[in-house]
C-alpha cells in the first residue's frame, strides 16, 4: 500500500512538474512568435541623431557590480547585481527626479527614497515630474550613488530573483538571425524614442558572458553597422558598445568590460510583466 501511494504522489509531482514546463514553454514559443516578421534595417544613416535616453557618468551608478573571481578575499563584495543595477537606472530614468537645492537626508532617508523608486515595474509609463520621487540635495544618481553608496546599495532590492527569472533561461536557446535582428530593431525604435533597453546578453555556452547592459545611444559605425552605446553595470567608468552585424545578423560584442569580442546573443529584459 506505501508502495502505491508513493508512485501515486510521484505521478502527481511528475505531472506537476510536466504541467509546469509545458507552460514556460508555450510562453518562450509565444513571445518568439512575435519576433517572426521584421523589417530590415535599412537607411539608418539617414536618420536624425536620436534623443540621448541617458547620460553616461550621469545617470548610471558611480560604483561598480563586482566580480567574485577577480575579488576572492573582498569582505563587503558587491557582486551578481548587475540585473538589479541594469533596472535600477531605467527606473531612476522613468520615476525618479533630483533636487540639489533641497536639503539633504541622512542615510536612512536615502535607502528608502532608493526603495521606493526600484519597487515600481520597469516596464511601467514614465511618471509625470511631480509625481516622481524626488531625491534631495544631489544633482543625478551618478552623484547620489558616489557619495551614498552604502545607503544606495541598501535601497537596491536583493538580487536573488533577479538571478532566477524565467527570462534568463533563454540564454541556453540558440536565436536566429530574424530574432536577433527583431531585438536590433526594436531596440533602436526605442532609443529613437528616448528610451533606455536593457538587455540580456551572452555567448553561451561558453561561461564568460551571461549578463545584463543597458543600451542608451546609438550610432552607425564605418562599415555600416550598428553600434549601441551601453552601460555596463561592471564599468562605471567608460561606456560600452555592442554591434549589430546586419549582414550576419547578429550581435558583437565589440567593448564590453572582461569580455572576448565575438558573437553574442542579445534578448530585452524587463519591458512587460512576463518578459
Amino acid at each position: 500500500m506505501g508502495a502505491t501511494r508513493s508512485r501515486a504522489s510521484w505521478s502527481k509531482i511528475e505531472t506537476l512538474a510536466y504541467g509546469i514546463a509545458a507552460r514556460l514553454a508555450i510562453l518562450l514559443a509565444l513571445s518568439l512568435a512575435g519576433c517572426a516578421s521584421v523589417a530590415h534595417l535599412d537607411a539608418l544613416g539617414a536618420r536624425p541623431a536620436p534623443p540621448v535616453a541617458i547620460r553616461f557618468g550621469v545617470d548610471t551608478f558611480a560604483f561598480p557590480n563586482e566580480s567574485r573571481a577577480k575579488n576572492p578575499d573582498k569582505p563587503d563584495l558587491y557582486a551578481n547585481y548587475c540585473f538589479v543595477m541594469a533596472r535600477a537606472v531605467t527606473q531612476f530614468h522613468r520615476f525618479a527626479r533630483f533636487d540639489p537645492a533641497a536639503p539633504r537626508l541622512d542615510p536612512a532617508g536615502y535607502a528608502r527614497r532608493v526603495s521606493e523608486v526600484v519597487a515600481r515595474p520597469p516596464w511601467r509609463a514614465p511618471l509625470a515630474a511631480d509625481e516622481r520621487v524626488m531625491i534631495p540635495g544631489y544633482a543625478s544618481l551618478h552623484d547620489l550613488s558616489r557619495e551614498q553608496e552604502a545607503a544606495v546599495k541598501e535601497g537596491l532590492v536583493g538580487r536573488l530573483w533577479t538571478l532566477l527569472h524565467w527570462t534568463n533561461w533563454r540564454v541556453v536557446f540558440p536565436a536566429p538571425g530574424w530574432h536577433q535582428e527583431r531585438v536590433a530593431r526594436e531596440t533602436l525604435a526605442e532609443l529613437e524614442a528616448g528610451r533606455p533597453v536593457q538587455l540580456l546578453v551572452t555567448n553561451f555556452p561558453t561561461i564568460e558572458l551571461n549578463h545584463t547592459v543597458v543600451a542608451y545611444d546609438y550610432r552607425v559605425n564605418g562599415n555600416g553597422e550598428l553600434d549601441l552605446v551601453v552601460y555596463d553595470p561592471n564599468d562605471p567608468r567608460v561606456p560600452g558598445t555592442i554591434t549589430f552585424d546586419r549582414e550576419a545578423r547578429r550581435f558583437v560584442a565589440t567593448r564590453l568590460f572582461d569580455t572576448t569580442p565575438g558573437p553574442i546573443r542579445a534578448y530585452r529584459m524587463y519591458y512587460g510583466p512576463l518578459l
